[in-house]
Formats: structure tokens, sequence, C-alpha cells
């Protein structure tokens, strides 16, 4: 995808370094000033950069130092409740796991540099442990935001997998990280086929569906003359005659006509007398 070398913010020298690895965080969600954020599930995939495939996943429920951050319900069917978290491993017992998939790779994923990266910084911190480094961040909101434009709407995942067709966000870390690998490969083919045609499809030319004639809206004599007209070769047989302003009996008559109005015109005679004499034999 054009302009989409990812950024230098760190100077990791994993072995994992030309890996991407894409990553989501859910957390809970402050509702008055002061309020922290505390992170709920990590998920994680590690993907190939020549193949676009998933080589390593990775996802664990985290449960938080106050259980009563987490609400006992959730509004989304398959939402992390405080039942769901009792029992999950706390931070600190996850952080290696953690760090082993993210330090010194690149880091991909939809709005990271100002929520997941600032939250995984500060969960390590919590715990006084040194935060994973990547090589390089690749931000799809802000990529798609200056590359595919706002033609999704307001460029939020779940707005962007609605305009592609692939379903609705479930807000769970790995399912989400794969719908955004999944989109970014939707908008990099809409933008290289772009690029490759931009006169027609990133112009003015381009037509819309209801403007292209089909097979059922048009009756059945334009179809016969659109599909006769497409062929490399005539067709076997003629479907349709075109009225002619003389009869058949005359067709040899003319044609001597009009042979020797030829013959007079060869030589001197100006190419207008021609041409008036003939429109003369075709009244």
């Amino acid at each position: 995808m054009e302009g989409f070398s990812p950024s230098q913010s760190g100077s990791g020298s994993g072995s994992g370094s030309a890996e991407i690895v894409f990553f989501d965080l859910e957390t809970t969600v402050p509702n008055r000033t002061g309020q922290r954020f505390w992170v709920l599930e990590f998920g994680a995939i590690v993907v190939c950069p020549k193949k676009l495939v998933e080589l390593e996943s990775y996802s664990t429920l985290i449960r938080p130092k106050d259980l009563s951050v987490v609400p006992l319900r959730s509004s989304r069917s398959d939402g992390i409740t405080r039942d769901a978290v009792a029992n999950a491993p706390e931070f600190e017992q996850v952080s290696d796991k953690i760090f082993s998939i993210l330090n010194g790779r690149i880091w991909a994923g939809h709005n990271i540099q100002r929520f997941d990266c600032v939250r995984i910084k500060e969960a390590f911190a919590e715990f006084g442990l040194p935060a994973p480094m990547p090589v390089g961040i690749i931000d799809s909101l802000g990529v798609l935001t200056e590359k595919f434009g706002k033609r999704a709407g307001n460029m939020k995942m779940a707005s962007l997998a609605t305009y592609f067709g692939l379903g609705q966000q479930k807000h769970r870390s790995l399912d989400d990280v794969r719908m955004n690998l999944e989109v970014l490969k939707h908008c990099a083919t809409v933008l290289f086929l772009e690029s490759s045609l931009p006169s027609i499809l990133n112009g003015s030319t381009w037509q819309s569906p209801s403007m292209i004639m089909t097979r059922s809206r048009s009756n059945t004599g334009k179809l016969t003359c659109r599909e006769d007209s497409s062929r490399k070769s005539p067709p076997t047989s003629i479907g349709y005659q075109r009225t002619v302003p003389y009869t058949r009996g005359n067709l040899g008559k003319m044609t001597e006509r009009v042979k020797n109005l030829l013959c007079k015109a060869q030589g001197s005679q100006p190419l207008n007398n021609l041409l008036k004499h003939s429109h003369s034999v075709l009244r």
C-alpha cells in the first residue's frame, strides 16, 4: 500500500523485527474525571509482511486489581463482564508473554498511537516493568484517513467493516485485530485499482450502476443489436432488416445509374458536381 511505511518510534532489535504484530486492547471506560483505564483483554496476531499470513496469535483476559470497575453486564452479546475476568490472570502474570510478542516488532492497529500504545506503557509501568518497544508503528486510522479518505464515514473500525461488508465489529481483541487486517487488505486493493485506472475509477467519468444498460432493462431489439455489434465475426443470420427508401426491384437500376455517374465524374469534373448528381439519384 503506497505510503504505508512504518514510522520509526523505537529501537527494538528483536528477532521478529521484520514481522508485523496487530494488537488490540479492551479496557474499562471511565465514567467520571480522574478514573483510569484498566486493561481487560489483550489480543494480537503476528503477520508476515510479504504474504500477509498469520504466523502466531495470542489473547488473554486480564483481571484488574479492582473488580468493581468491571460491569456486571455488558450491552454487547459477547462483551466482557465481571464474571468473565474474575478468574483471569492479572497483567503482571502475562506481562512476559505480551512483552515477547510486542517487543522489537512493527506495531499495527487502529488508533493505537493515541490509545493502545499509551495503555500498554501504563500497564507495564504500574508493575515497574520495562515496556516493549516497537521498531515502527502503523496506525491504520491515520493511514486510511489520509489515503482512503472518509468515504467510509467516521473511519471507525465498525464503519470500515460495514462499508466493505465484513460484518459487525465484536469489540473483542483477537476478532478486532483480524478484522483490522481484512479492512487494510480491502482498502489497499481499492487504492491499487484506482491508481491503475485513475481517470475511470477515480474521476467524473465513472458510471454508476444505474447508468449501465443490462439485459433485463433493455428490450429484445436493442439487445440483439448490441450483442451482434460486439462480436468479432459477423453473425450467421440477420435478426432484423433496415427499411430502405427504394424497393428491391429498383435496386439494379439504381446501381447502374450510380455506376454511370461515377464514370462521368472521372476526369476534371469537380467533386461537388458528383455529390449533386448522387443526391438526385437517391431522392
